[in-house]
């Protein structure tokens, strides 16, 4: 399993315009472009899945740099999630 990194993505993308992209390479399990919570939208970045990792590196050699909707997309291999920690909380007891 690929797991791609997108970025510099047009506000305007669409995840079928995405996923017809990568499509050209090899199959797209998933495409997920990140939205904001609150406005719902587009963030300029998302994520592409591809299960055989020889087609996931060719698209990722073809499309970093390509131009989509104007904008140079940066396309790479997404790095694991980090740990960031547990969420706030006061980190006292209240009772």
């Amino acid at each position: 399993m690929k797991n791609i990194f997108v970025g510099n993505l047009s506000f305007d993308a669409t995840e079928s315009s995405v996923r017809s992209m990568f499509e050209e390479f090899g199959a797209v399990d998933r495409v997920n472009i990140v939205t904001d919570r609150d406005t719902g939208r587009a963030r300029g970045f998302g994520f592409v899945e591809m299960s055989n990792d020889a087609e996931g590196e060719r698209a990722i050699s073809a499309l970093n740099g390509r131009n989509l909707d104007g904008r140079a997309l940066n396309v790479n291999e997404a790095r694991p999630k980090e740990n960031r920690g547990g969420g706030g909380g006061g980190g006292r007891n209240r009772w």
